[in-house]
């Protein structure tokens, strides 16, 4: 019988133009824990870990978590390169398996192209062939900073409950470590229902300050967002989301950093979000805040090098909304852009049906292709196409060999920018008799 089995490359070459293929992704929720890499983590002791961190720590080899673990009172958690996180299996509707580092501590989470650090399904690291890992398996990383939002600081971060989960701050500079080299797997929690306001996601950053480091991290079948930014100044570089439920990158509450070599690549096979049985999911949501309001500082995130793919065909891109959604106030400026497989490629609106500011935006070699829009506003229940400065029309492949993912060899080497598609990235689904 044939069954998909889930290989994660991580070798240590770092070449211009990296080519992923699929032998079979009709059922792609059958990946199993057949590589040498879940194998061998899945032989080595575990080490349990719940509640509270209030002094610094290092972690390796294999981490459970049960629960909510939160690094507070100033401590830091080191997590050296190589180890394999997860959660521990618990009850329904309990948020497990979550990390969460408290304004005023660190992470010092430093992985290698060859040796990453992975937050995964326990289903993965079982040594069973026979159980499959799911989004939803490990809760998500949480860190919090003091860097400006537009929100009170005394605002606790989604998903969670709490002194200890504050964010925000006046610290624009402010150090909540550093991420590098890391995969956040089959991660997401939602503590109510869908789409309920009470996520947690692969990687929730909330009032993170420009003194941390983001580099290198990949979000990967998620159950919400892949990453989602709550205000702050982090800056981050080469961040790859594969396969969302929900947005790939969600930008709120005065958020002000910039993004250098993004990509967001669909699996139209995974798990789509829905808001009142209308497709929910888009490469990027936008807004700075959730009434519209002109809270200062305006979200307002600096992209460079973006890449976001979607589905290959029409019908599939349908269960997708828009590449790119700015809405509510917000503000974006974005460089080198190409999106393509969603119905609209970039889609403005403001608030109370007001025409679309396009002073908001700064738009510089933006390439769409939308099945129904490329570019367009919309006002009121009216969506419209629209004519953008900095954007133009693109093809269905946006000038790629071959970009979607359902759809044979995926090649992005014509996006490739700094190498960012590390093979450690990669994710090989061989069909094993």
């Amino acid at each position: 019988m044939r069954k998909l089995t889930l290989i994660a490359v991580t070798a240590l070459s770092l070449t211009a133009c990296q080519h992923e293929t699929l032998a079979d992704a009709t059922t792609p929720f059958e990946m199993q824990s057949a590589s040498a890499e879940y194998l061998t983590a899945s032989s080595l002791p575990v080490t349990t870990v719940s509640g509270a961190i209030t002094s610094n720590t290092t972690w390796s080899g294999v981490v459970e978590l049960d629960g909510i673990v939160t690094v507070k009172n100033g401590a830091v958690l080191t997590i050296q390169p190589g180890t394999f996180i997860k959660a521990k299996p618990s009850a329904a509707n309990t948020a497990t398996g979550v990390l969460v580092i408290a304004r005023g501590s660190k992470l010092n989470a430093q992985g290698t192209s060859s040796q990453p650090i992975i937050f995964t399904s326990y289903n993965l690291l079982d040594g069973d062939e026979s159980t499959t890992a799911k989004p939803g398996d490990f809760g998500g990383v949480i860190m919090l900073g003091a860097a400006p939002t537009n929100k009170p600081t005394t605002t606790v971060i989604e998903g969670l409950s709490g002194v200890d989960y504050q964010y925000g701050g006046s610290n624009a500079s402010d150090n909540s470590g550093t991420l590098k080299y890391a995969r956040i797997e089959f991660a997401g929690y939602d503590l109510l229902a869908p789409n309920s306001g009470n996520e947690i996601n692969g990687l929730t950053l909330g009032g993170v300050g420009s003194g941390t480091t983001l580099d290198h991290i990949q979000v990967a079948y998620g159950k919400d967002d892949s990453f989602e930014f709550f205000g702050g100044t982090v800056n981050a570089s080469n961040l790859i989301s594969f396969a969302s439920d929900d947005d790939n990158f969600d930008f709120d509450f005065g958020y002000t950093g910039t993004i250098s070599c993004a990509l967001a690549l669909a699996d139209q096979n995974s798990t789509h979000s829905q808001s009142g049985s209308n497709p929910d999911s888009n490469g990027i949501e936008l807004d700075n805040d959730g009434t519209g309001s002109s809270a200062s500082p305006f979200t307002h995130p600096v992209i460079n090098n973006l890449t976001i793919v979607g589905a290959g065909t029409s019908s599939f891109g349908a269960l997708y909304e828009n590449a790119i959604h700015v809405r509510r106030n917000g503000k974006l400026t974005l460089n080198n852009a190409m999106v393509t497989g969603y119905p609209v490629g970039v889609l403005l609106e403001t608030v109370s049906g007001a025409a679309v500011n396009l002073s908001d935006l700064s738009f510089t070699n933006v390439q769409a292709y939308g099945y129904s829009f490329n570019f367009a506003s919309l006002v009121g229940s009216t969506k419209s196409a629209l004519t953008v400065s900095g954007g133009t029309a693109t093809t269905l492949n946006g000038g790629m060999t071959q970009p979607f993912f359902n759809a044979g060899t995926v090649d992005l080497g014509v996006r490739n920018c700094g190498n960012f598609f590390a093979s450690w990235t990669k994710y090989d689904f061989s069909i094993v008799e």
